[in-house]
C-alpha cells in the first residue's frame, strides 16, 4: 500500500477508474457476444443486422472513452461485418 499522500490519491483514482472502466467493458462483451451468437443462428438476418449495430455503437463508445484501444474496437467491428456480411450473403 502507498504511504504518500499524493500515491494513496493516485491509487483511489485508478480504483475509480478501473470499476468505470469495467462496467464499458463488460458491457461491450456481452453485446458482441449476442450479435455472435445471433450472427451464427442465422436465422433472423434483420435481428443479426441490429445485434451487430448495437455492439458497434458500444465498441465505438468504449474506444471514444479510452476503455478499449480505438485499434482494438476497430477490429472487433470488422470481424463482426464480416461475419455479417457473410450471413447476409447466404441468405
Amino acid at each position: 500500500m502507498a504511504n504518500h499522500k499524493s500515491a494513496l490519491k493516485r491509487y483511489r483514482q485508478s480504483e475509480k477508474r478501473r470499476t468505470h472502466n469495467r462496467v464499458y467493458r463488460n458491457r461491450v462483451r456481452t453485446l458482441v457476444k449476442k450479435a455472435r451468437t445471433s450472427i451464427q443462428s442465422g436465422g433472423d438476418v434483420a435481428a443479426a443486422r441490429e445485434a451487430a449495430r448495437t455492439a458497434i455503437r458500444d465498441l465505438d463508445m468504449a474506444a471514444s472513452r479510452g476503455t478499449i484501444h480505438p485499434r482494438n474496437a476497430a477490429r472487433r467491428k470488422s470481424r463482426l461485418m464480416k461475419q455479417l456480411a457473410a450471413l447476409e450473403a447466404k441468405s
